[in-house]
């Protein structure tokens, strides 16, 4: 993994030499010669990591050697963030470097530097600084290449940027629905949850089963918790994650929140979370399952045990568990082991991903290596399938030969050889993607994994570097690819596209990470004993910290003591509920943890006031190396300090939720490598700064107000010059009255541009002054819709929130040139009386009609098409999945497609039909009801006229519905 951290150095050392000597910039007398040198060395080391990180498993004092050259490797990689970041600033400042050690004005001195004087001494101090640090790196490499002598590694005939370029080849991620073997278990524990417990049974009756890690007790329980018959026969069924460490509080919260949710919120005490979840079990029939359960002291099982006897008889508790100790300790009556898998079974998952996509003619003997290999695997499915997803990429004998002859089978140290077979399939990993796996030890146990977020983080710690007209978002998807495919991750959640969104990982590949990582991932979940976990680890190791808070906590100042000393941390990721924050706290940690890439500082509850942060100390400008910086849900800061402008690194800024928030900084301008503004739900950000029109790196803003600001504020025509967003909500439109400025800003040249919202609502908190301005509301956004036609390749448009045009179409001259649109949101469209003909829109698949308050008939013109008079059909709506109709008070009639002569096919792969709160709707049409395609009707909120016609049984549409499997009727 360390080439994963040397190789970027490397090009950075060669291309800031190359940058030198063609701006004729002399650095600081014998720091060209350091540079050649450090490079030299480093090079050297690199021919022999391939060969060291194999060795590192069986050989303590290579790994030490290991973990000495990756310390040097980062102390350089802040060393050349540094130097560069000076560089950055003094171009962004106005000056560059000349020759002989001065700097000379190019443009006028911001009022950064008040003086010639003042910033010509801070870069030759700055290069000094940087040349003796460059010198002491030197001095610590040259110990490490003596060393290197003493081990007689084998030079690498592969160099490490050949090897990081290796792709696994790209295939659908494994369905996780394709269960094999177990059939027997399943059946068994199914029955044994239905069966009715004895009359003497006192108390819901605990069945456990138990396993050694990673032989399918989670799924087999999860197989059982879906199971129809098990769903219909408990009245409530309770799914608590238990994982390491046997949490009370946490476990009584998540039955509660589970039972009656939101009704744990304002529970502190113990004692009142008990006594609240037996007043929600009490004659209820309930399943409750403990997945992965490790705690063996019965004296914590027992409060939970006595409160859920006030359940109703039949009651269960399932209990997932490695260890058969902690079974008994819980009381289980019934006990189901969870052997490893037969041979026959092991093949099974083997022969499915290992020859998959092969031509099984000439693959006999692969078939005789498999088996070899799978007997190795000892039975266990996790162990299997990564092996098999490892081998679906090999194809010789020779690479599964090298796998069955491995040391690593025999290594008994990495937690008695289960982990041997992950650590096979890490190995075969291209160096940046295991630098991307480690990462992930920074999460708890069975967290739910956010994909863009962890995607994100890793471009905030380097470790995605963009490839000629590659995104840094797309190789983080190339990656996130090639851990899934290898079996990393699991349990995949999709959206509407179905792409993931959303992943776990199992244990053992957690523990993987872990040994990986080597201490340098910590994860503190505060109160319990969390000072003890932080001091027994070595500080200046700790690179990524996450601390989870829980509800109503006062962070021991021990704790900010413990974390001010980990000097070197590079990702900082705080959260939880209600925790309360010291004032003095932010800017001592910001004084301390220069080396900072990524910092979250989100309030998990938007709605709580006591882990607010107040204000953002000023100091945060220490934080120079800072790419990443989320503070979502703060609602009580107002503003961000103007010395946030001096993290010219900084790639993504999240305030989403920041409710308060009243302006940005007025120097927002120099942050040109900023790449996301999150900024959600400002509603009172009454303005974006003028600077905003210079951040061309731009890739997406959530909230671009065009209103209030009085000259300091951004125009539409702020934006020309970024054409690199790919998601855009401009706010505010209803108070712009130039059309001219609108094309100014040149929306149908932005080819990157996916997602766009365009927001009529105009009066700001302060600007209601400017509501009456515009003399003719309708003609003017009419007029300004029609100037910001996006480009053709958009593929999802939302427009409303106060739209006064009267005419019943959109633009037409660029809204039907939207060939590629899949998601299309119309709300709040105030003069509207007819909607526009959407059914022309060829791909569209996502189709939301709201708020439309002049809107009684939706007929024809709908359709958007004519019958064709040479007798063809004519398709409407040919890939329309899901149409809503939300908020329509005066929708009466929903009726299209019967007076028209010809054949018209209407919306052929409806599969969702929902209406909501349409009062006056009387029926929907026979021939939507009647598709064989809809799967979901959605009848909601203040829909009387309807929910009278299709109650079940006795309403008079009903025969019309009661095929469709899934009806929702409030």
């Amino acid at each position: 993994m360390v080439d994963a951290i040397l190789s970027p150095i490397l090009e950075q050392l060669t291309s800031m030499v190359v940058a030198e000597a063609k701006e004729q910039v002399r650095l600081v007398t014998g720091v060209g010669k350091e540079v050649k040198k450090l490079t030299s060395s480093l090079r050297a080391i690199e021919a022999v990591l391939h060969d060291a990180e194999k060795r590192q498993v069986k050989e303590e004092t290579v790994r030490l050697w290991l973990d000495q050259l990756r310390d040097a490797c980062y102390d350089m990689e802040d060393v050349l963030g540094e130097w560069n970041t000076a560089r950055l600033k003094l171009q962004i400042d106005g000056v560059d470097d000349h020759e002989n050690d001065a700097l000379v004005p190019k443009k006028k001195v911001c009022s950064f530097f008040p003086a010639a004087s003042c910033f010509a001494c801070k870069p030759l101090v700055l290069r000094r600084d940087i040349a003796l640090k460059i010198k002491e790196i030197n001095e610590t490499l040259d110990d490490i290449a003596k060393q290197k002598a003493e081990f007689g590694f084998a030079v690498n005939v592969i160099n490490s940027n050949e090897r990081a370029d290796q792709r696994v080849p790209s295939i659908s991620l494994i369905d996780e629905s394709e269960i094999f073997g177990r059939e027997t278990q399943k059946n068994d524990l199914v029955n044994r949850l239905l069966c009715e417990s004895s009359e003497e049974q006192k108390g819901p009756c605990v069945i456990s089963l138990v396993g050694m890690g990673g032989i399918g007790k989670t799924t087999l329980a999860q197989l059982a918790y879906n199971n129809d018959d098990v769903k219909n026969h408990f009245e409530k069924r309770i799914w608590v994650c238990v994982s390491d460490p046997f949490d009370e509080f946490k476990i009584a919260r998540a039955i509660i929140e589970a039972l009656k949710p939101g009704s744990a919120k304002d529970l502190v005490e113990f004692q009142s979370l008990m006594q609240h979840i037996q007043e929600c079990v009490e004659g209820k029939k309930f399943l409750l399952i403990l997945d992965d359960v490790w705690n063996k002291d019965y004296s914590k099982w027992e409060p939970f045990y006595n409160c859920l006897k006030n359940g109703l008889h039949g009651s269960k508790i399932l209990i997932t568990t490695r260890d058969e100790t902690t079974a008994h300790n819980m009381r289980s009556t019934k006990i189901i082991p969870i052997d490893l898998l037969s041979k026959k079974e092991c093949w099974s998952i083997f022969e499915s991903l290992a020859f998959f996509g092969k031509s099984m003619e000439g693959c006999e003997n692969l078939k005789k290596i498999g088996r070899e290999i799978v007997g190795k695997c000892k039975g266990l499915p996790l162990a299997v399938k990564t092996i098999g997803s490892l081998l679906r990429s090999k194809n010789t004998e020779e690479e599964w030969q090298n796998i069955l002859k491995s040391e690593i089978w025999d290594h008994e140290v990495v937690e008695r050889g289960l982990l041997a077979p992950l650590l096979l399939s890490y190995n075969e990993l291209p160096s940046k993607v295991k630098h991307c796996f480690s990462y992930c030890a920074v999460f708890p146990k069975d967290l739910e994994i956010r994909k863009y977020k962890l995607i994100e983080l890793w471009m905030a710690q380097g470790y995605l570097n963009e490839k000629g007209n590659k995104e840094m978002e797309d190789i983080g998807e190339e990656y996130f690819n090639i851990l899934a495919s290898s079996s990393f991750f699991q349990e995949f959640e999709r959206d509407g596209d179905g792409k993931v969104y959303k992943c776990k990982m199992h244990d053992l590949v957690h523990d993987l990470a872990q040994f990986i990582c080597r201490n340098e991932c910590l994860t503190v979940e505060i109160p319990g004993g969390e000072e003890s976990i932080m001091s027994s680890f070595e500080q200046k190791k700790v690179l990524h910290l996450r601390l989870t808070i829980d509800e109503g906590t006062s962070v021991p100042i021990a704790i900010w003591n413990n974390v001010k000393r980990m000097r070197r941390l590079r990702s900082l990721l705080v959260e939880g509920d209600e925790y309360s924050w010291s004032s003095e706290v932010l800017p001592q940690l910001f004084g301390k943890l220069t080396c900072l890439r990524a910092l979250e500082l989100n309030a998990s509850d938007m709605w709580s006031c006591v882990n607010h942060i107040n204000e953002i100390p000023k100091n945060i400008e220490k934080l120079i190396h800072l790419k990443y910086l989320s503070l979502a849900h703060q609602e009580w800061i107002q503003k961000l300090p103007e010395t946030l402008c001096e993290l010219y690194n900084l790639e993504r800024l999240n305030v989403s939720g920041c409710f308060n928030l009243r302006e940005l900084p007025q120097g927002i301008g120099k942050l040109r490598k900023l790449m996301y503004l999150d900024n959600d739900d400002t509603w009172f950000l009454r303005y974006l700064p003028v600077g905003i029109g210079e951040l061309i790196s731009l890739r997406r803003v959530r909230q671009f107000d065009v209103g209030g600001g009085y000259g300091r504020a951004c125009s539409l025509g702020s934006l020309k010059k970024l054409n690199l967003l790919q998601d855009c909500r401009i706010y505010g439109l209803g108070g712009v009255s130039d059309a001219g400025e609108a094309r100014r800003a040149e929306l149908e040249k932005k080819k990157n541009l996916v997602e766009l919202g365009l927001y009529f609502n105009y009066v700001r908190d302060g600007d209601e002054e400017q509501a009456g301005r515009r003399e003719n509301e309708e003609d003017e956004d009419e007029r300004l819709l029609e100037a910001l036609g996006p480009p053709p390749n958009l593929k999802k448009l939302r427009i409303g929130g106060g739209y006064r045009g009267r005419r019943n179409v959109v633009p037409i001259n660029w809204f039907m040139s939207l060939t590629n649109l899949r998601a299309l949101v119309l709300y709040g469209w105030i003069n509207c009386e007819h909607l526009p003909p959407l059914g022309k829109l060829p791909s569209l698949e996502y189709l939301e009609i709201e708020v439309m308050k002049s809107v009684k008939r939706v007929g024809n013109e709908f359709l958007g098409v004519e019958s064709d008079t040479d007798g063809s059909s004519v398709i409407a709506f040919p890939k329309l999945k899901e149409l809503r109709f939300r908020i329509m008070e005066e929708l009466e009639e929903l009726d299209f497609g019967t007076a028209i002569k010809g054949e018209i096919i209407i919306m052929p792969r409806l599969s969702s039909l929902s209406i909501d709160e349409c009062p006056k709707l009387k029926a929907l049409p026979d021939h939507l009801l009647q598709k064989t395609t809809l799967q979901k009707l959605e009848i909601l909120w203040g829909c009387h006229i309807l929910e009278e016609r299709c109650r079940k049984e006795t309403g008079e549409d009903w025969p019309k519905i009661r095929h469709i499997p899934n009806i929702d009727i409030k």
